[in-house]
């Protein structure tokens, strides 16, 4: 594994070895148990969005894997100045061992890995957020103890969260149910993936995609770059709400996950998310070890 730019590269088998690994260090962490894996290796992390978790999960994994995590701005680099992306990544090759980005753009997470020499890790982009969803499969894995037979709805926007999932959840044998408002649908590159990769339904309808569920995600209503669409969307969104009648269409011992943050009495109801808070914040800890075993994969020596 070179790089982690979006799950859609990832196979299902490279997904459970991630979350095995994920799993070892968790325990390994708890246990007090040392695990310098990276020992000597230097992170830069590339923030062009700002983050409260991304960032810290990120420098606090590499600190624990014995490594050094350099933050880098936008503010900082010239890559915030005009520099093409592609000269970032051949400077950047020259001094670090990996890269971590969180970016608006795709193509600039494809750039960097195509240009650069070393391992580049998607920290978010517009169209996904792989290392987010490994940390929910990681959590869904925890709580329900296998993928076999369950049933994973999302409801809201169709972002890079919903992008991510679909492809995640599919991949892994789960099936996948979704409710977006027509005009705000998963990428079309996903929808496709999803027509011939397992058992998928898409509809305008929260309460009948979380028929049956086993796990429910939800998402903010307007994301970061977003916030001049807010009223637009809170319009658009009214009803797309994770709420009594939506769980209650679900199976009795349903999990609710959110990414964070949550806007409680939008997308989700206060009730619901402090009901749901343990799995949710377990699910916000599980970025610190499923990116650790991210890091593990590309920039050291473990098979």
């Amino acid at each position: 594994m070179k790089h982690l730019l979006k799950m859609l590269d990832l196979s299902p088998e490279e997904i459970i070895d991630l979350l095995n690994l994920a799993d070892q260090l968790k325990y390994e962490r708890k246990h007090n148990i040392p695990h310098p894996h990276l020992a000597g290796k230097t992170l830069g992390m590339i923030f062009q969005k700002a983050s409260t978790r991304t960032r810290v999960s990120f420098e606090t994994g590499m600190t624990q894997l014995g490594g050094y995590p350099l933050f880098l701005s936008s503010n900082d680099l010239q890559i915030g100045r005009g520099e093409p992306v592609q000269d970032t990544a051949r400077v950047l090759s020259r001094y670090l061992d990996g890269i971590m980005i969180r970016t608006f753009a795709q193509q600039e997470v494809e750039d960097l890995a195509k240009f650069g020499s070393i391992p580049v890790v998607n920290g978010l982009t517009d169209f996904c957020h792989p290392c987010q969803v490994l940390a929910d499969l990681m959590t869904i894995r925890e709580y329900k103890g296998s993928f076999q037979g369950l049933k994973m709805c999302y409801i809201g926007d169709g972002n890079n969260m919903a992008n991510s999932l679909i492809v995640g959840g599919l991949k892994v044998g789960m099936e996948v149910s979704v409710a977006c408002p027509n005009d705000y649908q998963p990428d079309p590159v996903v929808l496709d993936f999803a027509k011939n990769n397992g058992k998928f339904s898409m509809t305008t309808s929260p309460v009948e995609a979380a028929v049956n569920a086993d796990v429910i995600f939800t998402d903010v209503w307007a994301s970061m770059g977003q916030e001049s669409e807010a009223e637009k969307r809170r319009i658009a969104f009214d009803g797309y709400q994770v709420n009594d009648d939506v769980i209650g269409a679900a199976h009795e011992e349903v999990m609710v996950q959110h990414c964070l943050p949550a806007h409680r009495g939008e997308e989700i109801t206060e009730k619901v998310f402090e009901a749901h808070a343990n799995e949710i914040f377990d699910e916000a800890e599980n970025r610190l070890h499923a990116q650790k075993a991210v890091l593990v994969k590309v920039l050291g020596n473990h098979d």
